[in-house]
């Protein structure tokens, strides 16, 4: 047996003998407490062999066994699940406060990004600082408003793209073409450039950093089950995280320093330049923050690190949730051609044939827009959404949640619910045509950024990028599909489609 394996048996046995004596210890205490029920547990292990590799259609299927609210020992992590609407208004709004914080998984730990990332930090003031900022400077209409013009430069790039494939014949990888889209039209509203393209040097480089940070964070992780393992990485994914996360901080740093460099001579007006008119401007709360977690790591610009690492997750759950979405969109479309025939109808009367769309255009476009819905309740690309993390004892469907409790919210299993929907596994876009059901928080049917103070701050732009890049692909192309669709998916830090989606563009 080597050194490794040992290491491992030993602590899992040591965790395992503390298990039993604290249950031995508390067993009176927790047969007053009224857990959620939930499925039988293996020792050590409870119920991680029960994820498979689909968690959400596992939790899924265990909810209609053991109810809308259950428990689940995940290692000797104490997990509770809700799949009902009226389930998560009570976690995400109702007891919002109680359950704000996060599970912090452990490859979020490399370069102690937890602590700084806007998704994982606790609720705080800096975090509170860091939302509003979000809120007003970044996500706000008027500022979205005034990038649009960079947007549209990027959506006639790839309508020129994919008319290169058109003339030769070419399959488009659908999936690809909206994650390149996705990070430049991204990019530009930050940063005024280019990251993915022929004509930028970091363009490859950035693309695979990306995509194997984004895999080791899919990947299952024993340190996640077992703390006691989280001190040695048995894995390493922690550590190649690390290793790539520093990738992407060192790419910022250069693009900030290049633009602080220049801004004598030029101002973008970008989202960059308003972090950097901010952090010029001396906040004194961002400044003191930064001055006791951030001056060991950088300690010339003690804000860049912070913003370095909030641009991570823009960027990364920015462009792969969005071209996931859409990848699974035109699956949709191209697998119900009826429905792809009324897009096409709706746009050529709204728009006229073969012509892009503007933001502006957006509201005229209620099928479509319909169309971006639908797909989100079918193939919500972040089903569980983020770990919560019970902050003290609560009650939840006259169960009790213990403090410390993971709370995970189904939102797979909620768009798939046959007592809110109507064929719940059909692709149907016109139940939301006479709804008022959105997907800004507060219709817990419909949630695929979350709800609370903890919904997705970057909802207002991913949501123009969607229908932008959806409606002009519908629009300037007929498509033709290179194979039959495979609609398996694949699940990791989001679920995408398992075989990547090839159609074969055809100018209208």
């Amino acid at each position: 047996m080597d050194f490794f394996t040992s290491s491992l048996l030993y602590l899992l046995l040591t965790w395992f003998l503390l298990q039993a004596f604290k249950s031995f210890r508390n067993g009176s205490k927790s047969s007053e407490s009224k857990l959620p029920p939930g499925p039988r547990r293996l020792p050590i292990f409870g119920n991680l062999f029960d994820l498979g590799d689909k968690p959400h259609r596992s939790l899924a299927k265990l909810a209609q066994v053991h109810g809308p609210i259950m428990s689940l020992k995940l290692g000797s992590l104490f997990t509770v699940v809700v799949s009902s609407e009226t389930m998560a208004k009570e976690v995400l709004q109702r007891q919002d406060l109680t359950f704000s914080n996060r599970t912090v998984v452990d490859a979020t730990r490399a370069c102690q990004h937890h602590e700084v990332s806007l998704s994982w930090m606790p609720v705080s003031p800096l975090w509170r600082t860091l939302r509003k900022l979000c809120n007003t400077h970044i996500f706000a209409a008027p500022k979205l408003d005034s990038s649009e013009h960079m947007r549209r430069d990027k959506i006639q790039q790839l309508i020129a793209s994919v008319g290169n494939c058109c003339l030769k014949g070419e399959a488009v990888n659908i999936g690809q073409a909206a994650f390149d889209t996705s990070i430049n039209l991204l990019s530009n509203t930050i940063s005024s450039v280019d990251l993915v393209g022929p004509n930028s040097s970091d363009a490859q480089e950035f693309k695979k950093t990306v995509w194997n940070l984004m895999a080791e964070g899919g990947k299952p992780n024993l340190a996640d089950y077992f703390p006691l393992l989280q001190k040695i990485d048995p894995q390493g994914i922690r550590c190649r995280a690390a290793f790539h996360l520093e990738k992407l901080l060192n790419l910022f740093e250069k693009m900030y320093d290049e633009r602080r460099g220049s801004r004598k001579s030029h101002v973008s007006n970008d989202v960059l330049d308003t972090l950097l008119d901010i952090i010029e401007g001396g906040t004194e709360e961002l400044n003191k923050t930064h001055a006791l977690h951030l001056l060991s790591v950088i300690s010339s610009a003690p804000l860049l690190f912070l913003f370095t690492k909030h641009w991570q997750v823009l960027y990364i759950a920015g462009t792969d949730t969005t071209s996931a979405t859409l990848e699974w969109a035109m699956a949709e479309l191209l697998r119900n051609q009826h429905v792809l025939h009324k897009a096409k109808k709706e746009l050529d009367q709204a728009i006229g044939k073969g012509n892009p769309i503007e933001e502006s255009d957006i509201n005229r476009l209620p099928y479509l827009q319909a169309i971006v819905k639908e797909t989100f309740r079918m193939h919500p690309v972040v089903p569980l959404l983020l770990p919560r993390r019970a902050g003290s004892d609560a009650e939840l469907g006259g169960f009790t949640i213990p403090e410390g409790s993971q709370v995970l919210v189904n939102v797979w299993a909620i768009g798939r619910n046959p007592s809110i929907w109507d064929n719940p596994n059909s692709f149907i876009p016109e139940r939301f045509l006479e709804s008022e059901v959105n997907v800004k928080g507060r219709h817990f049917e419909l949630i695929p950024f979350g709800g609370g103070r903890r919904v997705c701050p970057g909802l207002p732009l991913a949501i123009r990028m969607l229908h932008l890049m959806l409606g002009s692909l519908v629009n300037c192309f007929d498509w033709e599909l290179e194979d039959e669709i495979d609609m398996e998916e694949k699940f990791g830090i989001t679920v995408q489609m398992a075989k990547p989606l090839r159609a074969i563009p055809i100018l209208v």
